[in-house]
This record gives structure tokens, sequence and C-alpha cells, in this order.
């Protein structure tokens, strides 16, 4: 058996592997962890035999999946969403279970099913991959498409039923007398603890995390994230229920507070890996030697959830008013088994609801079901096609007038997405009369804006066919309005690919991701943060009698140097909350009498290497005040020196460390 050491580096140089892989094909990184897990597991390559040790450190990753989900708890999300995620998911959910129930009897003349364990086993069934799914319709800029938003409803669902699935299932052990207590007791306790998280806990968390981001660590802030997030698993594990609980709550309470967003982004990392970790060790539970055995089993359990799911959700979507190709896609992009489904399964086994060769049968269907997800979302559009009689005639008549709009315009914009920004440049081209045809995914927006005169219709821009409709062979420009990176590149890449060399204007929210976006194939790339500021800054300089010539020149030599005079701006305590470690930034740094710096000059530092730029540099002369001196490469610097420096935060810090 290898030490923990080896055990530890085993998983490291395994997972590794498994990621690069699956995401080379462009699949979701979870999936690689399940194969690995499956690989090295002890019934395999029995790399990693020592599954209690894995186990151990996996049940980390729970808690910090069960964590980020209670900071994406917002209530104004759930009530925006009420009648699918309350209608639509909850139907879903709670009639998957029941129907468990009566179908757990076509099981007995194999394996003995109680009705507590056909609950639990529905509750498991009925989970789908929000991991897999979100990252599959995201790669399709399917989102805010109609089914997307079924399908974010859902999961949603599915996710606050987890909470309340890990309360049931130890009550389904006990004896059915004591179940009613059981759950009552639970509830009780569940009310009393949010009571005092949010009436007490809520003003104390603010206070607290004010105090802590005031004295400006990283190391200290982390700490406290971390001992917020064990502390409350511990705390909800001491009065019997369970670690996933307390970690639910404490995102629940951050949630509400301003540093939401910056304890999002330091937790993803610990999120990500341990929940790798807990992926390994399901595809490490899978025997072979069951499956080979009760391969039919097997098969029996993976097509008959599939299928029930497909229907069921199918079904469900239809009555609640999608059309017939809506809810097929719906259907399909939640047929198959969850991550939660596993957590669930792993629960149901340790309480013993179930006999441990059929648990193995279970947990290999649903891990080929997760597999074979990919393809079925990838092939949605041609199955809907197919086994919806008008949904072909649909898309193909959308397709047919997108063209016939288009078909006798020439040198119009094509404005790919039509929020905020696309609608503001849809009235100044109306203005000017300049012709333009916008696509969006919202049905609702394209229903209210085409109803109001505007040229916009419901179609996907990172989709040949509607790219084509649109006539882009006859345009003179694109526009692309997405706040997204990724489904910018992706419009980019079509684009590039059908018309080498068309003017594309891309409008991103700052300058992150400009040198890759020009790279892509954009011809002007508009951070709107930064045109923010030129705006401002016009106005303040005509206001300041400054000529119109001047600012004009000023404006444009700072967009021809692409924005690199503001590329960064200073911070303030509550801006580094929101703001991501790979946004640029300004920071002042007083150089000290021990300071290592003193007495080096800008050229031995070299601050360049380390990502950072020197804006300049200010030193009191005599008893006047700070004056800027000219940047030089022999430059010496001095005690009391103030250098203004720019990048982003990581090597912002590098670089303060070196010169302090």
């Amino acid at each position: 058996m290898p030490s923990v050491f080896q055990l530890t580096l085993i998983l490291l140089a395994s997972g590794v592997a498994g990621v690069v892989i699956f995401r080379y094909f462009g699949l979701p990184p979870i999936l690689g962890y399940l194969a690995i897990g499956v690989l090295i597991g002890p019934n395999a390559l029995a790399l990693a035999s020592d599954t209690a040790t894995v186990k151990y450190l996996a049940e980390f990753g729970v808690v910090f999946l069960m964590f980020s989900i209670g900071l994406e708890f917002n209530l104004h999300k759930l009530r925006a969403m009420r009648t699918i995620v309350f209608g639509l998911g909850a139907s879903q959910v709670v009639l998957t279970m029941l129907l468990a129930v009566p179908a757990s009897l076509l099981m007995n003349w194999i394996y003995p099913i109680s009705w507590q364990a056909a609950i639990a086993l529905g509750g498991a069934v009925a989970m789908s991959s929000t991991a897999v799914v979100t990252k599959l319709i995201s790669d399709r800029s399917e989102l805010e498409s109609e089914h997307g938003r079924n399908v974010i409803g859902i999961l949603l669902f599915q996710d606050l039923a987890v909470v309340f699935l890990l309360i049931l299932l130890p009550s389904l052990g006990k004896n059915p007398g004591d179940l009613l207590i059981a759950l009552s007791t639970a509830a009780i306790k569940i009310t009393v603890a949010l009571i005092l998280i949010f009436v007490i806990g809520q003003s104390l968390m603010s206070r607290w995390f004010s105090l802590v981001t005031k004295l400006r660590s990283q190391e200290l802030f982390m700490l406290n994230l971390l001992l917020i997030v064990l502390g409350m698993a511990a705390l909800t594990e001491h009065f019997g229920l369970s670690l996933a609980l307390g970690a639910f709550l404490a995102g629940m309470l951050i949630s509400e507070t301003p540093y939401r967003h910056q304890v999002e982004e330091d937790i993803k990392p610990f999120r990500d890996v341990l929940l790798g970790l807990f992926f390994i060790t399901i595809g490490m539970l899978l025997d072979f030697k069951v499956i080979q055995e009760q391969w039919i089993l097997v098969i029996v359990l993976l097509v008959g959830p599939l299928v029930f799911k497909f229907g069921l959700i199918a079904l469900l979507a239809r009555s609640f008013g999608s059309s017939p190709g809506i809810a097929i896609r719906t259907g399909l992009c939640l047929a198959q088994a969850g991550e939660f489904g596993f957590v669930l399964l792993n629960q149901i086994d340790g309480l013993n609801l179930i006999d441990p060769a059929l648990s193995q049968a279970v947990l290999a269907a649903m891990l080929l079901s997760m597999f074979g997800a990919p393809f079925l979302i990838q092939y949605s559009d041609r199955i809907a096609m197919r086994f919806s009689s008008n949904e072909w005639l649909l898309q193909s008549l959308a397709l047919t007038l997108i063209a016939a709009k288009t078909v006798r315009t020439e040198r119009h914009v094509v404005i790919c997405g039509f929020g905020r920004s696309g609608q503001s440049l849809a009235r100044m081209l109306d203005q000017e009369k300049i012709p333009y045809f916008a696509l969006d995914m919202d049905p609702d927006k394209v229903k209210e804006a085409s109803a109001a005169g505007d040229n916009v219709v419901y179609g996907d821009a990172s989709r040949e066919n509607y790219l084509i409709a649109a006539g882009l062979v006859r345009a003179k420009a694109v526009v692309i309005t997405y706040a997204d990176t990724a489904a910018t590149l992706k419009v980019l890449n079509q684009v590039e690919r059908l018309r080498p060399g068309m003017t594309v204007l891309v409008r991103t929210k700052d300058d992150a991701d400009l040198a890759k976006l020009q790279a892509a194939g954009a011809t002007e790339v508009v951070p709107e943060l930064i045109e923010g500021s030129l705006m401002l800054a016009s106005h303040v300089l005509l206001m300041m009698g400054v000529p119109m010539r001047t600012v004009v020149r000023r404006i444009t030599s700072a967009r021809e140097a692409r924005y690199s005079l503001l590329r960064g701006y200073f911070r303030g305590s509550a801006e580094e909350d929101f703001e991501s470690n790979e946004s640029w930034r300004l920071h002042s740094i007083t150089l000290l009498p021990e300071s290592v710096s003193i007495g080096k000059t800008l050229q031995e530092l070299a601050l360049e290497n380390d990502g950072v730029s020197v804006q300049a540099v200010r030193r009191k002369i005599g008893g006047a005040d700070y004056v800027k001196l000219d940047l030089a490469p022999d430059l010496r610097l001095q005690v009391n020196d103030i250098l203004v420096l720019s990048g982003n935060s990581e090597a912002i810090d590098l670089a303060e460390s070196k010169l302090l």
C-alpha cells in the first residue's frame, strides 16, 4: 500500500492527466476525474488502493461544493425564476422520488428494496449534473435560450433539494414510527440554526469581514474563510446534521455580504481540487467484477432512468408551456445522473439501505450516463428535429425569415447580442439611416424589441447558419456585444472562418482579455470601463477650458495606444472585493529606509520581468513638494521615493515584496 505522500502524488498526476485529456477533447473535467478514478482504483490498476484516506479528503470537496451553492443562493434570482424553479424543478424532483417507489417493485425479483430505499434511490436518480450540463450549454451559448432557462431552473431546485435530502436520508434508516420524530427534530434544528445565522450571524459576519479586510492580508482573508466554512460544517455536524449543510448555510450567510465575489474567487481553487478528489473516489468505487456479473442489470439501470427522466422532464416542460422542441431539448440536457446523485448514493451506502451489489450496479449506470451526457446535448438539436414534427419546420422557418429580411440588405451591421449595448447601438444606427440586423438568444427580449420595431430576431450568432442567414457575406461590419469572453471568441472564430478579414468590433467590460480578442480577429476592442473614463476625462478637460482640438487629440492618442495610458487604476478596499486577480490596477509604494531596493536602478530591478510597469517615480527634493521624475533605466531609487506601479494584483504583490 502506498504511503500518504505517494498516494497524493498518484492522485495529483492522474488528476492532471485526466483533466488535460478531457479538456483537449472539449469535455468537462468532471468526466476526466471519474474516468481516472475508475482506472487507478482498487478494482482496476490498483494504483490507489487506500480508499479510506482518499475518501476522507474527498469529503471536503462536497463541503466546498455546498458552500459554493450557498453563495449562489440568491432570493432575487429565485423570485425571478420562481415558476421554473418551484414549478418545473419541484415537480421533477418530487415526481421522480414518488414514482421510484412503484418502479422499485419491479426490482424485487432481483434485489428486495424497501420503500425507504426506493425514495432514497429516487432522490439520487432525480439529480442531474450541474457541472457537466452548465459547462456544455454555456459552450453552446444556450444559457439564455428558452430550454437553457428551463435547465438552469431545474438544476437550481435540484441543488436546493439536496440540502433537504441530506437531512431526510439518515431519517429513512430509522423505524417508520421514529421517522416523523426524526424529521421534526431535524426541522427544528434547521429553523433554530437559520434564525441564529440570519438574525444574529448576518451583522456579525459583515462586521468581522470588514475588520479582516481592513488588515489587507490575503493570507488572513483565506484563513478566515476556511475557518468559517469548516467551522460551520463542524457546528451542524455537532447538532446531528451533515457537514455539507453547515457549509451551505455558511455560503448563504456570506452571499448577503459585500465580500461574496471575492470569497467566490478565493474558494474556487480549493473547491475544484477537492471536488476532483471526490469524483476520483467515486470512480474508484466501481467494481468491474460486479458489472461483469450483472451487465444486464447495469444496462437496465442505465437505459431505464435515462428514458424515464427524459420523458418526465419533457412532459413537465411541455405542460409548463414549452414547445415540443424545447421540451425535448430540456429533457435531453437533464436525463443523465449528477454529482449530487453520487453524494446521496454514498450516504445510502453508509446507511446500508440497499444491497452493496445493487449499489455497484447503480453506480456503474450513473457513471455511464454522465459519460453519455455530452453526446446527448451535442445532438439534442438533431434529436429534437427528428422527434418533433414541427421543430424542423420552426427552425427552418426561423432561418428563412431571417434570410428573407436580409436578402436585399447590403453593407449593413450585424449585431450579435441585443442587450443594453446592442440596443443603444441600434438606435444610433437608426438615426443615421444605417441598416442593421441583430441576433439574440433571449426570446422574451426579442419578442418585445421586434414588436417595438427593432430589427432583431431570435438566433445564435455563434452558429454558422444564423450568421449566413443574417447576411454576413454582404455585411459591412459585425459588432459583438457579449459580456462573456468565451462566447465572444466563438462568434469571432465563426466570422473569421466564414469571412476572413471582416471588420469586427467587440465590446468588453474591461481590458483583461484585450490581446486575446485582437488575436482572434477583432478589429477593435472597446472596454466599457475605460471608454467611460475617456468620456469623463474629455468633459472635464472641456469644462476646464482645454480646446476641443486638444481634447480630441488626447482621446484619440489614448485609443491608438490601445488604452495603455489608462490601463489600470487605484483600487479602494471595497472595490478589491469585486475585482478579479487578473484585472489591472495601479498601486503606490513608498520606499522605507530598510527597503532592499534603495540605491538600485530601475534597470537593475527589472520589474517588467514580473509583469509590472513603473508608471511614475515621485521624489521630495529639498523642502518642496514631491515632483515627478523622468523615468530612465539608470534612475537610482532613494529613501521616501514613491513608485506608481501598474499590473495585476499578483504581479504587484510580487513587485512590492521585491522592492520592500
